[in-house]
């Protein structure tokens, strides 16, 4: 008799094939949330998040260096800034760049979404074999945690980012490419 719930009859086939490593993320996940509820509350919350936040100015730095972008100030020290007539917010971190310009400011503000590499790339090293959940995946759930909450890039981010806009229209023509390369050979073979 075939059992009535299999895999594949209620999820997608990369569910299926990866469900472990997402069952080994589920719990970092649901500490991230809680971390998340908590650091709303209160600033104490910070302190659990400081992975997170390393990771993402490291992540900024380190694109930075790559792009020529001249990363000069690294800070993940929590402060608080006045928004002009909605109160007080907290900037957990922050790098200062001396040459952000069109080419190299997208990849430098938009770095942070590596991240949410580091957790999967934990979770396949831990499940790639037959694995038992031990006390150095409660150790690792602490630290991995965080980056769920880091890696989106903050509005600021965006807005530095916005200014590499000459790689939209690259981005459409290298797409459209992709897309229309059949006919396009054959219009050039005639």
């Amino acid at each position: 008799m075939a059992p009535l719930l299999r895999c594949g009859d209620w999820l997608p086939a990369a569910l299926c094939l990866h469900g472990d490593m997402l069952l080994y993320l589920l719990p970092s996940a649901a500490l991230a949330l809680l971390l998340w509820i908590g650091s709303c509350a209160h600033p104490f919350f910070f302190l659990f998040t400081a992975a997170g936040t390393l990771c993402h100015e490291l992540a900024h730095f380190s694109a930075g260096l790559l792009t020529n972008a001249e990363p000069i100030g690294l800070s993940v020290i929590p402060r608080r800034i006045a928004r002009p007539g909605k109160g007080h917010n907290w900037e957990l971190g922050s790098v200062t760049f001396a040459n952000l310009r069109w080419y190299n400011a997208a990849p430098a503000a938009l770095a942070p979404l590596l991240v949410l590499l580091l957790p999967f790339a934990v979770a396949w090293w831990r499940t790639r074999r037959d694995w038992v959940f031990e006390p150095l995946d409660l150790a690792l759930m602490f630290f991995l945690a965080p980056q769920f909450l880091s890696f989106w890039p903050s509005p600021v981010d965006w807005r530095l980012a916005a200014r590499s806009w000459p790689y939209v229209p690259l981005l459409i023509l290298g797409a459209a490419g992709y897309f229309y390369h059949p006919l396009l050979f054959q219009l050039v073979k005639g």
